[in-house]
């Protein structure tokens, strides 16, 4: 049960007989009033000093710093060398500027069963009940990727599906430094349901709308029962959405996925989601799971050396599958192309499952080239762009929603910086050669955007402790920082 408000601050105060007041005050002694006031007036001298002095120490000598985003403590908000407990500690309040988060304790129905039940979430193949394993990173794939990374970074990779946001969301909010266990104090409300694994179950079987919208529907009759929902109707709740927002989004009857965005409860819900729509306030995009899952600020910095001095082969490369039911494919065209500008362009065929959940070859082939080529997945978004990322090579991009008006509190706000952009109907129609591009950028040019890009990686990886990493944000930080000072901010 959540603690009811208490309304005792708001009795009336008794009535007070301001003659009586000033007739004490003048028959007080008026021997004690100049050393009181001497006295007032070297405790307002000794404060003025004080605080002149500490506010001008130098950050560096100051243990906490207001820009530094709070380090993840326990789930049991102990204290540790260089966190406070949340809970208990005033200064928890210069760790935590953007708020507070409290988490729903959600029936087992909505999460937790979900992963128990793991072999129903995909009909044609148990894959969801190893991508479920390690809280959400899947299988270990060190033994796959030996020959491709660092030996001390091998463990740090994982074979991650792209849709297990929810559940790697779910398990760092429980650890998180401003997690509050007081909904009282809470900026935000965090539901954690996963929503993606839920209706995921019904769209590529023959299952009707009712199927598509049940749990989302259960859910929000619960939540909308909670006293705290009532106080703001959810403008200060988000959730995570592990697939694509269009999953979400069905608004005719015949029409694809669940209807759950458009469902009365959701109307001021704030959604972290891998794919956002653009027309949508209350969507902020978040990057997909990638597998590699560092360990400390060590693991990352070592791997960004580890890419920054990476001998590249080719000048740019290409891995995707045909997708034969869609008229003029793009991911075709460029199969093709590299295929024939092999001297220039490395690929990797997807077609069939070769590449889920990524590949050794896939991730070597990104360490070796200095571009890589993102046209836009089945939606217009696709995991590829954040495995190139994270093997610091150049995305070359053909829609512009493959992630310049999806992922602003991830990537940097000039395109140009860190990526190439080329128009998919220029390639189409042969008015633009790719190879002939990105053959006009400099030496120079390209290091400094390579440099660029690996200075991005931290922020697009999920890091493996609850806790999160010692100093370096990551993108779960990122995204909690976000949607705390959005909904501060309403």
């Amino acid at each position: 049960m959540l603690p009811s408000w208490e309304n005792s601050f708001l009795k009336k105060p008794k009535n007070i007989d301001l003659k009586v007041v000033k007739k004490n005050s003048i028959s007080s002694h008026n021997s004690y009033t100049w050393p009181l006031l001497i006295m007032i007036l070297f405790l307002q001298i000794y404060y003025c000093i004080n605080y002149f002095f500490i506010s001008n120490l130098p950050l560096s000598l100051i243990s906490i710093s207001p820009q530094q985003f709070p380090s993840p403590n326990t789930s049991t908000h102990s204290v540790s060398n260089h966190n406070n407990n949340n809970n208990n500690n005033s200064s928890s309040s210069n760790l935590c500027l953007s708020g507070k988060v409290y988490v729903y304790d959600l029936p087992p129905m909505f999460n937790k069963e979900l992963l128990d039940n793991c072999s129903s979430l995909d009909p044609w193949s148990p894959r969801y009940c190893d991508a479920v394993l390690n809280g959400g990173f899947g299988r270990k794939a060190a033994t796959q990727l030996a020959e491709v990374v660092p030996e001390s970074l091998a463990p740090a990779w994982y074979w991650t599906d792209q849709f297990m946001l929810e559940v790697i969301f779910h398990n760092r909010v429980l650890k998180h430094a401003c997690r509050t266990l007081e909904p009282e104090s809470a900026t935000a409300f965090y539901i954690p349901f996963y929503a993606g694994l839920a209706v995921g179950r019904y769209l590529f079987t023959n299952h009707d709308n009712k199927a598509r919208d049940s749990d989302c529907e259960m859910l929000l009759r619960w939540v909308q029962e909670q006293p705290f929902w009532k106080r703001s109707s959810g403008s200060d709740h988000f959730i995570t959405l592990g697939r694509m927002v269009w999953d979400f989004r069905r608004s005719g009857e015949n029409d694809w996925g669940s209807s759950f965005v458009y469902m009365e409860g959701m109307r001021n819900i704030q959604r972290l989601v891998i794919e956002r729509s653009p027309w949508d306030p209350l969507d902020a995009g978040v990057p997909y799971p990638t597998g590699f899952h560092p360990r400390s600020d060590a693991d990352v910095l070592e791997w960004q050396d580890y890419v920054s001095t990476h001998k590249r082969t080719s000048q740019f490369c290409f891995a995707g599958g045909t997708r034969g039911a869609f008229k003029n494919d793009f991911r075709g065209y460029l199969l093709s192309y590299c295929k024939n500008e092999s001297d220039s362009c490395r690929v990797v065929d997807c077609s069939g499952t070769r590449c889920y959940n990524g590949a050794s070859a896939i991730l070597d082939m990104f360490l070796g080239s200095d571009f890589c080529l993102q046209p836009r997945g089945d939606t217009y978004t696709r995991r590829s762009v954040f495995d190139c990322i994270v093997a610091g090579s150049i995305p070359v991009f053909f829609w512009e929603r493959t992630a310049y008006d999806q992922y602003e509190w991830f990537l940097p706000g000039e395109p140009t910086s860190y990526s190439v952009f080329i128009d998919n109907k220029a390639v189409k129609n042969g008015s633009v050669s790719i190879r002939n591009v990105l053959e006009k950028y400099s030496r120079e040019e390209v290091s400094k955007m390579r440099e660029r890009v690996i200075n991005i990686i931290p922020q697009i990886l999920y890091a493996t402790p609850q806790e999160g990493l010692e100093t370096i944000k990551d993108a779960f930080d990122v995204a909690i920082e976000g949607v705390l000072t959005r909904i501060k901010k309403q």
